[in-house]
């Protein structure tokens, strides 16, 4: 019976862990179909990349800050129990790699290539598994502190705040320090409109991340004793009312259409587990609606040019989820309870401080050490041919 369960552990995490590797193709899309077209190829090698990159760093030094584990053991003992603690490496590993993949997108079409890699090994390797450590292992007596001054510790299930908001507080100091693409926005106040390059890929993008989100959010239970329905009618609630929301205040735009489930479901994240299903909704309807406005303001009013938005969509939409699964986590809205929201803000205030803190200092020393920013000149021809030598639809013929 023993192996009969280790084995149903190792399927369910290892279906998980492919389904959140899936989304990367997601993420990738998602970027090629909303920048220009000279950028296409650059969205599609740097998500393939960046998750590579992060394989390594997460693997050498990432898990083991996190976890306290390493793998450098025979392979007879890493296989111990059907060989469980590596495939939840894996699942872990593809929220880790999300990061960069969620800062390529606020950072796209000026950012150069190899600096951005170097950032991606940093961060992958020791910023965001400090939290990582934090929230999901009682690293530095930190949850024990929440506890012993809130009542409860802080309860992120799926990564509203672990991954989504620490991934766009982490993207928000990059895209200030980079600054706007060229032509962006005049000195007289004029914003120069850089509309998708193309509303299938981005369309197909969102999909295939909103189908992988199911196996970020309902195998985060980990083993399959744990597994819940709740969860996944929570992702569906949360990502059905992010969409309608984004949808409507969004005015019908497809651009704010395919990222309101997004939102929704960034969101849901940290309460999925203990939220009620209409609980879920609201959470979702909040953060497709907030999306859209934070997006339009930031863009618009501050002039801040995070191309996809990954600011508002994970860095505020989690900020919300981890603060929400205090509210709608709650017995006296229909949760299951054992959260609050004081201990819900100070944790969720720890990690977008961290973030912050290492977006300055990651990307600041990478700014006046090797620069960040891609030349005039190459910003114009755009990153598909200025470093990959070719272009999403090349038209070239043959000279003989």
């Amino acid at each position: 019976m023993d192996a009969m369960k280790s084995g149903a552990d190792v399927l369910f995490i290892l279906l998980g862990a492919i389904m959140v590797l899936a989304m990367h193709a997601g993420f990738a899309f998602l970027e090629l179909g909303t920048v220009r077209k000279k950028n296409q190829v650059n969205a599609l090698i740097k998500i393939l990349v960046d998750f590579s990159v992060s394989t390594i760093a997460y693997f050498f030094i990432g898990y083991s800050i996190a976890y306290g584990v390493h793998f450098f053991s025979s392979a007879e003992l890493l296989a111990q129990k059907s060989g469980f603690d590596l495939v939840k490496f894996f699942f872990l590993l593809t929220f880790a790699a999300a990061i960069p993949a969620i800062i390529s997108g606020g950072i796209a079409e000026r950012a150069k290539f190899n600096p951005q890699l170097i950032a991606t090994f940093v961060i992958v390797g020791f910023v965001y598994p400090f939290f990582e450590g934090i929230t999901w292992n009682q690293h530095y007596g930190i949850q024990a502190w929440i506890k012993e001054l809130t009542g409860d510790e802080f309860h992120d299930f799926a990564g509203s705040i672990v991954v989504h908001a620490v991934g766009g507080w982490l993207a928000l100091p990059a895209i200030l320090l980079l600054g706007a693409r060229r032509g962006r926005y005049s000195k007289e106040g004029q914003i120069a409109a850089h509309p998708p390059s193309s509303i299938p890929f981005l369309a197909l993008g969102a999909w295939i991340l909103t189908v992988g989100w199911f196996g970020f959010n309902v195998m985060s239970a980990q083993t399959i004793d744990k597994v819940s329905g709740l969860v996944a009618l929570n992702s569906l609630m949360a990502m059905v009312g992010g969409t309608l929301a984004a949808w409507f205040v969004g005015r019908n735009d497809p651009g704010f259409s395919y990222n309101g489930p997004l939102a929704g479901l960034v969101a849901v994240c940290a309460g999925s587990d203990l939220m009620h299903p209409l609980g879920a909704l609201i959470v979702g309807l909040v953060a497709g609606a907030l999306f859209v406005y934070m997006f339009t303001k930031v863009q618009n009013r501050w002039k801040i040019d995070d191309v996809l938005g990954v600011w508002p969509l994970h860095g505020l939409c989690g900020l919300w989820g981890g603060i929400a699964a205090g509210i709608f986590g709650s017995t006296a809205l229909g949760g299951l309870g054992g959260v609050n929201v004081l201990a819900q803000t100070i944790g969720s205030a720890l990690g977008v401080t961290i973030a912050l803190l290492g977006g300055f200092l990651v990307y600041g020393l990478l700014k006046v050490t090797v620069g960040i920013r891609m030349s005039q000149e190459d910003e114009y021809d755009g990153a598909d041919l200025s470093i990959h030598k070719i272009s999403a639809t090349p038209d070239r013929d043959s000279n003989w």
